[in-house]
């Protein structure tokens, strides 16, 4: 019987670990098993091709929040062009999915809820004894073996690139009431040992950048974190290493472990979601606030992590002058703060709870909230823009001198980019800031800080240009616009700085005076981006 297990990712860089981990478990038990890969760019039809192509007895499709719409689109077209095959979904967008789901999609035949590794060979096994009940869900026990697997990429699916994920924890020790890992009972970890032997398996794929490792809160057991931590920071591994931590959680002996890593070796996630009492009770998030910033700011400082923080609209209790503290509270303590909007999953107790506070979300994935009791759909798309505009010019790496000093300098962060977004509207006409060419979101800054200045927004103007110049001078390639002409440096300065440089670089250098660094005078190198102090 020949199984073909559908993966739909959001882009070529990422993997699925899902179908690998099912897919081995289908090999183990003998199974003929296929997995298919694709992207959300690929088009329909060549997807369609692929599938259609390999004519199996079952297709098992990895269903997520992101990609449920595409996947029935998929499933609905499979049954029309193989209507002998069994189409099998699973993964979260579908595992709190009763009966009524098959009467909207009856071209799918059964559901898994829960961890396919033992559920799914038990599928094919009942189907080859003829015992396939149609339209049926499968309540999956936790897979057994979770603690001894390994990382499935280098035994099954395509050569691993770009992004891959890992898992060495199952279950969480909080239950936060719009996640859907509050559902399950218990944690069941790999040991230090386990897991560091199958990182350093990832050594042999060049092409990996990253390990994102899914475990909802790697640190929930400190000792065992940083014996990893302190592994992992040796020249033994090579990757990066992403980590979703609580920031809380974090000791005296893992900040100096922490502070010791090799500078861009890992990457910490930390979710924040609010600073407001009320709303953090109200989720049943146990989180100490002022423990948390202080260990975000903690990190941050030491310059060598790249530190993620998340905060989520559309939570109860959290107003737009609520958010707003929020986002103040937060800024300028990470790489990127990444601003979105409550989704109730399906089998959140969010979801359930959503009458309670007045919560209206969308009946259609991503089931986005559109407003609540306190915060209202058009204060809502006010902090989309805000989020826009903090991608574009905090979070992008392409400011990093003008951001976040500017917003910070300004008194308020969030204020910072809520009139941002009236300006760009106004002035330049822009409502997708992403559309707005870099040489005028240059101007943009500049022109907005001018008029903060003249309502009497205490700002120093002449740094402020400084530090967009080098910027400007850092990431284009066309020379120092006028509007951002800084202090220049004599003939004589220019002739004595460059002939400490190679003749044939000379062309490409640019000298500029900025008072407030250290050594004031800065080389810009066009060709090789970098600063000379």
């Amino acid at each position: 019987m020949k199984t073909v297990l559908f993966a739909l990712n959001g882009s070529y860089s990422h993997t699925n670990l899902a179908v690998r981990a099912i897919g081995a478990s289908l090999r183990d038990a003998g199974e003929d098993t296929v997995i298919i890969e694709k992207n959300l760019k690929d088009t329909r039809l060549s997807v369609l091709n692929t599938l259609v192509s390999e004519n199996a007895d079952v297709y098992g499709f990895s269903v997520y929040i992101w990609n449920v719409t595409e996947m029935l689109h998929f499933a609905a077209e499979l049954k029309t062009l193989l209507p002998d095959a069994a189409i099998v979904f699973g993964g979260p967008e579908v595992s709190f999915a009763d009966e009524s789901f098959f009467t909207a999609y009856p071209y799918v035949d059964q559901i898994i809820a829960g961890e396919g590794e033992d559920a799914f060979p038990k599928l094919l096994h009942d189907l080859s004894l003829g015992y396939f009940k149609k339209h049926s869900i499968i309540m999956a026990t936790p897979y057994q073996n979770f603690t001894q697997s390994g990382i499935y990429y280098d035994t099954i699916g395509d050569t691993p690139h770009g992004l891959v994920y890992y898992e060495s924890v199952r279950g969480c020790p909080f239950a936060c009431a719009y996640c859907l890992s509050s559902r399950a009972e218990g944690i069941r970890a790999k040991t230090a040992e386990k897991t560091l032997a199958d990182l350093l398996l990832f050594e042999k794929f060049d092409d990996i950048r990253t390990v994102k490792l899914v475990d909802r809160t790697f640190n929930f057991n400190r000792e065992r974190a940083k014996t990893i931590w302190r592994a992992l920071s040796s020249d033994l591994y090579t990757k990066e290493y992403h980590f979703e931590v609580s920031a809380a959680l974090l000791d005296d002996e893992s900040f100096d472990i922490l502070s010791k890593v090799p500078k861009g070796k890992f990457r910490l996630e930390i979710g924040v979601q609010s600073t407001n009492p009320d709303t953090i009770c109200a989720i049943d998030r146990a989180l100490d606030t002022e423990k948390t910033l202080a260990a975000l700011e903690r990190l941050h400082k030491n310059g060598n992590l790249h530190i993620h923080s998340d905060l989520i609209a559309g939570l109860p209790y959290e107003n737009y002058e609520s958010f707003g503290k929020s986002f103040d509270d937060v800024y300028g303590k990470g790489n990127v703060l990444q601003l979105g909007i409550l989704k109730l999953l399906r089998g959140s107790k969010m979801r359930r709870d959503a009458e309670k506070y007045g919560i209206v979300y969308s009946p259609n994935p991503p089931y986005r909230v559109l407003k609540t009791d306190v915060l209202s759909f058009s204060e809502l798309m006010r902090l989309e823009t805000i989020d826009g505009l903090n991608d574009r010019f905090s979070n992008s790496g392409k400011f990093d001198y003008t951001f976040p000093y500017l917003p910070i300098a300004s008194g308020s962060a969030f204020g910072f980019f809520d009139g941002l977004g009236d300006f760009a509207a106004e002035h330049f006409s822009c409502h997708e800031i992403s559309r707005l060419p870099q040489a005028e979101a240059f101007r943009l800054i500049w022109e907005y800080a001018g008029s903060l200045a003249e309502k009497g927004n205490i700002l120093d103007l002449t740094q402020i240009k400084q530090r967009l110049a080098l910027d400007f001078l850092l990431g284009e390639t066309r020379r120092l616009p006028p509007f951002l002409h800084t202090q220049t440096v004599t003939a004589e300065e220019k002739t004595e700085v460059l002939s400490h440089i190679e003749p044939q670089r000379r062309a490409a250098c640019e000298v500029v005076k900025f008072p407030w660094l250290s050594d004031g005078v800065v080389i810009v190198d066009r060709v090789r981006r970098m600063i000379e102090q």
